[in-house]
């Protein structure tokens, strides 16, 4: 027989960007097809997405995609993927939903194959059965999935929490993961997102208390709350409480209002008649009896609530009687930005709340034990983390008696054979980041980042010379053109200099007899970037372009 093949083409060592590929004999499935958000030194791109040459190569294998739930970290590259490897998507109602958005916005409509699934319900393909499992998130109709093939069942927990009291929908089916237990789990990936974590993550209700409370105390303000487009449930709180206090609800964020369109569309949020107006129209009521609904929790440039902060909002102007509820915990990374925005704010005279106002969709340690004590998976594969997070649900793992041997910490492209009789990481293939920028997807590369960088760091210093045709003689220049680098007006005497530095440098070649005109360019940068660094410790781009008349 056979064995199951595991390749996590994303997903590991980051938050985001997660996909799985499961390879049995002639068929491939893939879970999830997320994005990343580019880093601070990911100088204008827009997002990440998977390098999938893997899937590319081996096309005529690859029977569909499977996503867990509708975040942009499992969803996001789906328009870009989609694009190369055209084969089923199955996923539930609300996720489904989201993805038709994604598609229609690309023009993908008409052309990909989705597919919604109920929990329960198996889909079969090929050598595989993909069973649909419940289970609770921060986004409505989060799924787990149990992979079965002949060489055993794989239980993939997709992102989870286990919340007794959700909002909307019933609590994760534990009974489910108790059974495939009892009749044997191969392996278990888990979501590591917040294995450091102690105890139990709270149910998502708490936060619905906490914003009453907030609503009861501010009776005379305006209240304007930011939080994740995405977490329906929290949004679904915000305006029972906007309804329990009659106050009128207005959204604002693309995002925000995309997703609470498709949630509306789908029946997974209810919004009484005449609570939700227009941005426009909730001037004409009393601020004390409005709620903003926006985006921007994470501190995003151009988010709506950063816009606010900076007093750059068309229609939203921040007053010292408001009160702000900042709904979310800051991811790692954005802290910063998110302490710079609390800042504007409360510099403007509003009220800023934000501790107590957010829960995680993450299980934290208990709740990992628990899933592991169900499943009793023979091996353990972490996923879904930073390798801190995974790192620390290996020694979870390790706790409750699985063999040190048995637990992988896999690396992105890493292959992991698996059955019954063992497992091992046979091999290797191509994985990576593909960078996306405006409708250029992988045109940019590290060497146009690392230009990009050192522009940014530096600017940049053109050198434009004149030399007459046939006899080589300098007819004008080197005249000097920057941006970036310093301000000319306040440096001529240095511009003087630099002109010098690179005039010297054109003698030079032509007393050594040396009329190439690549010769002479990389001369004039070298020596001048030498002057620079020697005269001002930095190492501008430098451009040195010559015209033959």
């Amino acid at each position: 027989m056979s064995k199951l093949r595991i390749i996590p083409l994303g997903g590991l060592d980051q938050i985001g960007m997660n996909i799985t590929a499961f390879e049995y004999e002639d068929d491939i499935i893939v879970v999830d097809c997320g994005l990343a958000f580019p880093s601070d030194d990911m100088l204008g791109i827009d997002l990440v997405i998977p390098d999938v040459s893997y899937l590319e190569e081996n096309l005529d294998r690859v029977r569909g995609f499977f996503i867990t739930h509708g975040h942009e970290d499992h969803i996001g590259a789906l328009p870009y993927i989609l694009r190369k490897i055209n084969v089923p998507v199955y996923g539930t109602k609300l996720t489904m939903a989201l993805i038709d958005g994604k598609l229609e916005e690309q023009g993908l409509e008409n052309t990909a194959r989705r597919k919604i699934v109920t929990y329960g319900q198996t889909v079969t393909t090929g050598s595989f059965k993909v069973e649909f499992i419940r289970t609770n998130h921060s986004i409505v109709d989060a799924a787990a999935f149990a992979i079965s093939c002949p060489a055993g069942t794989v239980v993939h927990t997709g992102d989870f929490k286990v919340d007794y009291t959700p909002v909307f929908g019933d609590p994760i089916n534990l009974a489910r993961f108790a059974e495939l237990g009892q009749q044997g789990v191969l392996a278990l990936l888990c979501d590591s997102t917040n294995a450091i974590r102690e105890g139990f993550t709270m149910s998502e209700k708490t936060v619905g208390n906490t914003i009453d409370s907030i609503f009861a105390e501010n009776q005379n303000s305006r209240i304007i709350v930011a939080t994740f487009a995405s977490n329906v449930d929290r949004v679904q709180q915000i305006i029972n409480a906007a309804v329990r206090y009659d106050r009128k609800v207005a959204v604002d964020g693309r995002s925000m209002t995309r997703i609470l369109s498709t949630a509306s569309e789908v029946g997974y949020i209810s919004i009484p008649e005449e609570t939700l107006v227009s941005l426009e129209d909730i001037r004409n009521f009393p601020r004390e009896k409005t709620v903003l609904i926006t985006t921007g929790s994470q501190g995003e440039s151009m988010a709506s609530l950063s816009r606010m902060a900076a007093s750059i909002h068309r229609k939203v102007t921040i007053d010292p009687t408001d009160v702000i509820i900042l709904s979310s915990t800051p991811i790692p990374g954005n802290e910063k930005a998110v302490a710079k925005i609390i800042n504007e704010l409360t510099a403007q005279g509003a009220k800023v709340i934000f501790q107590d106002v957010h829960v995680s969709g993450h299980a934290c340690q208990e709740e990992i034990k628990l899933i592991y004590s169900l499943c009793k998976p023979k091996f353990a594969i972490p996923v879904h983390g930073e390798y801190r997070h995974r790192q620390a649900q290996a020694s979870i793992a390790a706790a409750l008696g699985i063999p040190r041997e048995n637990i992988f910490l896999l690396e992105a492209g890493d292959v992991l054979e698996v059955d019954e009789e063992g497992a091992s990481v046979v091999d290797k293939v191509q994985n990576g980041r593909i960078l996306v920028d405006g409708l250029g997807v992988g045109d940019v590369g590290n060497i146009v980042l690392r230009d990009r960088q050192l522009l940014a760091q530096h600017g940049i210093i053109i050198l434009v010379s004149v030399f007459q045709h046939g006899t080589g003689e300098l007819l004008a220049g080197p005249d000097i053109i920057t941006r970036g680098f310093v301000y000319v007006r306040e440096s001529e005497e240095l511009m003087e200099e630099a002109q010098e530095v690179a005039y010297g440098t054109i003698v030079s070649c032509r007393s050594r007899g040396i009329g190439d005109w690549t010769k002479i360019k990389q001369e004039m940068k070298d020596d001048l970037s030498d002057f620079l660094w020697k005269r001002m410790r930095r190492s501008p781009m430098i451009i040195p372009i010559i015209m033959e008349v």
